[in-house]
């Protein structure tokens, strides 16, 4: 990142705070040879591992368990153009500890289309980071002074 670019790097415990407000968020792997984003929901545990709910016999399982993958979730409002985007990177692994599986069915996510059979993703937080855009525009291009509101 560049000095005053417009942005702002954000610390690890920041990056976990934002994350822990949105319910959505993107995976990004790899299918057949390509990049590969999925939008899905979340939960974050404690120590900032991302953990998904969903179909057993599902594609996404088939190509995330025992890979990298990258997790992202962001929040933007447009009319200030300002916002934050946080990544996890980390290996994905399906929950395979009956007793983990067994917490993480009472206090994981819930599936937004149950199916009959589910799993639970686990994306180890490897690497956390994020940025914040710093210094937003109002609908008219004009610098906005900090803390102003946005004209619409």
């Amino acid at each position: 990142m560049y000095p005053n670019d417009g942005f702002r790097e954000l610390e690890r415990q920041e990056c976990l705070r934002l994350l822990a407000t949105v319910p959505v968020g993107r995976i990004v792997h790899t299918r057949q040879a390509l990049p590969a984003v999925l939008p899905v929901n979340f939960s974050l545990e404690e120590d900032g591992a991302v953990v998904l709910r969903t179909a057993a016999a599902s594609e996404l399982v088939r190509a995330v368990d025992g890979v990298v993958v990258a997790f992202e979730a962001d929040e933007v409002d447009a009319a200030t153009h300002s916002g934050w985007s946080v990544v996890i990177t980390g290996s994905a692994r399906v929950v395979t500890d009956p007793e983990e599986h067994e917490r993480l069915t009472r206090s994981g996510p819930c599936s937004w289309v149950p199916s009959p059979q589910e799993v639970f993703v686990r994306i180890g937080p490897e690497l956390v980071t994020g940025r914040e855009v710093v210094g937003g525009r109002s609908l008219y291009g004009v610098r906005l002074p900090e803390g102003a509101p946005a004209r619409h």
